[in-house]
């Protein structure tokens, strides 16, 4: 089955929502007249970006804003949306989550990021997931992670077991370590034979230059789509059942020895 899929490397407007919304809005009418999609997806933090000392002012109460925005897109486009990241207020807590919505609208999946970035100050304003990211999407089992989560690899193939075939990663990685970024992804291609679909931001904040470079990686690891440091839309179109190939030739998931896997 082929899947044409929209990766949205956007430039975040520094702790402003509303800006960024309008942003988003924009470049979904770009693709809808360029090219027809099914999935499309965001990076991380689209909403506010790292203003991390204003999330009690700008962070969405259980998410309802970026849910209702992202569910009239969804309807309005026939698309299902990997919709990065936001910061959720929960109570006393806020999460980084990522958020799924479905072609009809339908919110699908929450994930929140479950390994805080500490060079970045996650840890001194949001609180950890500890739920994982699996979901279903077009009768694909698919799993959706967020950005410093790529570094773990046990916990990727976590998601990749029974028969998962898809690995979307959301991101606002900093450009000093761009070169991390692209060895990670297509390691994690290549050791798990599945698709990885990563959206990372571009632009900069206070603190940080963003270093795009969105991809789309097939399962041995062959690069199918690439951006380059600028605000783009990445298109790219994947044949899920090149997974099933793939692991029939390589029998990895066969041959795996969990037993002898014990991690302290």
């Amino acid at each position: 089955m082929g899947l044409d899929i929209a990766l949205i490397q956007m430039d975040i407007t520094y702790g402003d929502p509303v800006q960024n919304k309008k942003k988003v809005e924009e470049h979904f009418k770009n693709f809808a007249t360029d090219n027809p999609v099914d999935v499309v997806v965001l990076p991380e933090l689209w909403t506010t970006g790292y203003d991390l000392t204003r999330l009690d002012e700008i962070a969405d109460d259980n998410g309802t804003d970026a849910i209702n925005f992202l569910s009239n897109l969804a309807t309005k486009y026939d698309v299902t949306i990997i919709a990065g990241s936001i910061a959720k207020k929960l109570d006393n807590d806020i999460t980084n989550t990522m958020l799924v919505i479905n072609r009809k609208g339908e919110l699908i999946k929450e994930y929140s990021k479950a390994h805080l970035f500490r060079l970045m100050n996650e840890e001194k304003h949001l609180i950890e997931g500890n739920d994982d990211g699996i979901f279903q999407l077009e009768n694909h089992r698919s799993a959706g992670v967020i950005c410093y989560d790529i570094r773990f690899p046990e916990w990727i193939r976590t998601h990749m077991l029974n028969d998962t075939k898809l690995l979307f990663v959301v991101a606002e990685w900093p450009e000093p370590r761009i070169d991390h970024w692209k060895a990670l992804l297509i390691s994690r291609a290549i050791e798990n034979q599945c698709f990885v679909i990563a959206c990372n931001r571009v632009g900069s904040d206070p603190n940080n230059e963003f270093g795009g470079n969105s991809m789309i990686i097939g399962p041995w690891g062959e690069v199918i789509a690439e951006a380059q440091n600028k605000e783009t839309i990445l298109y790219g179109h994947i044949d899920v059942d090149q997974v099933d190939k793939v692991r029939k030739t390589i029998p990895i998931f066969t041959d795996r020895r969990p037993d002898l896997y014990k991690l302290n």
